[in-house]
């Protein structure tokens, strides 16, 4: 223990970093052991860059941004869906398909202490955000014939309620054998001026890292080998809060297949120039996502021929790979984005911090940063009312009551 001891104190003076030994001599022998690990894993050099990129303005002045092509779902021949749809029906009964969800998150924002997807909708009967999910993927099963691998993705925070909850609820029915439960993987949090925060159990203080961090996780757990080794060569990938989501979309899947890409996305029509979602563009000649905060009002309100936004097509979240693809990108490092927090901690004192605005930087990257590494990728319109009812908030937009009232239209519940 001295020495892991001597060897953690050495690394944190090489980075300025010894105030995390401040408290250390108050800790329990297991608090002691897990700090310790926690310093000797960590990948202090790392966290120095990110920490000196928050000083950097960010300039896309030489990008190169153009529109992208897209194919838009309702303007279809019954001839090009048969297409389509026939492509991606074979693929998936054929075993070659599966889904991955986001579920990392707490219901925080919407006043809920436990998962996401553990939130219940206030529908009728009452559902789970996950009891949703399932019941679309058993009914795609039954409709193809397979059981469709489910890979969920939790966070140290909440993958323990999370697998609970679903064996309390006998799995919703689903095969138990077809989900894997797998864990988000976090960084460091930082104040302002790059000293490592402490949480309240002593230890450094970390935050996932972006759903960007989804590949790595993947690598990291086996999911793309378990993949392989089944067959699988598709993936959808999303989050666990969108609940008309299409996880399992023959029309999606049949257009990457038709266009010979390895990965797509869906899209739906912005509602204005000032709303705040990123957009589906061509940077540089590659595939991406420009975010509103990047984008000129010149852009925003540029229009075509037909009057349409140029820039109009809002990335929802809803991806799908080539399992290659995945592959390919989990060996690479994304981007960092950094978000700037109100995070409480410990300070040198042992005296726990509650701040009442922002005084952290956490670093998350984004899994649209990974189309950039793809020569190409097909993007499908699809209708809002149709496919995207999220719930972020607790009131107001994208909250429980928007996302029912979406829910039920589209199925004709009211």
């Amino acid at each position: 223990m001295e020495e892991k001891y001597e060897a953690a104190l050495n690394c944190l003076r090489k980075y300025n970093q010894e105030h995390i030994l401040k408290n250390y001599e108050n800790m329990s022998q297991n608090q002691k052991e897990k700090l310790l690990n926690q310093i000797l894993t960590i990948d202090f050099n790392q966290i120095k860059e990110l920490y000196e990129s928050t000083k950097n303005e960010i300039n896309f002045a030489n990008d190169k941004i153009e529109p992208i092509g897209y194919v838009d779902k309702s303007a279809l021949t019954d001839e090009e869906l048969a297409k389509y749809n026939n492509l991606g029906d074979n693929a998936i009964k054929q075993g070659k398909y599966s889904v991955v969800t986001m579920a990392g998150g707490q219901g925080t924002r919407l006043g809920h202490s436990g998962p996401k997807g553990t939130f219940m909708l206030g529908l009728n009967p009452d559902k789970s955000i996950f009891q949703i999910l399932a019941e679309s993927l058993q009914h795609n099963n039954e409709k193809y014939g397979v059981t469709i691998p489910w890979y969920i993705m939790t966070s140290r925070e909440n993958n323990d309620q999370t697998e609970k909850f679903f064996k309390d609820n006998n799995y919703f029915g689903y095969d138990p054998k077809a989900i894997t439960f797998f864990k988000q993987g976090e960084l460091p949090m930082c104040s302002e001026e790059g000293k490592l925060l402490i949480d309240e159990t002593g230890a450094i203080k970390e935050a996932a890292d972006g759903h960007g961090g989804i590949f790595e996780s993947m690598r990291k757990n086996g999911i793309i080998y378990d993949m392989q080794t089944r067959g699988i060569e598709w993936a959808f990938i999303g989050p666990v809060d969108n609940i008309l989501v299409k996880m399992v979309d023959p029309t999606l899947l049949g257009v990457a297949l038709d266009k010979k890409v390895l990965a797509a996305g869906k899209s739906v029509v912005k509602a204005g120039p000032k709303e705040k979602v990123g957009v589906f563009c061509k940077r540089n000649g590659k595939p991406g996502v420009v975010e509103y905060t990047e984008i000129t009002t010149e852009m925003a309100e540029a229009t075509d021929e037909n009057g349409e936004l140029k820039f109009g097509e809002s990335h929802i979240n809803c991806n799908l790979f080539n399992v290659s693809a995945i592959d390919e990108v989990s060996k690479k490092k994304l981007p960092y984005h950094c978000a700037h927090k109100k995070a409480k901690y410990i300070n040198e004192n042992g005296e726990l911090v509650v701040p009442e605005k922002p005084n952290a930087y956490k670093f998350e990257s984004f899994i649209f940063d990974a189309f950039d590494m793809l020569d190409d990728m097909a993007i499908l319109r699809v209708k809002r009312e149709e496919e995207f009812a999220p719930v972020k908030n607790a009131e107001g937009n994208d909250s429980p009551e928007t996302a029912r009232k979406l829910y039920n239209d589209y199925y004709g519940l009211n």
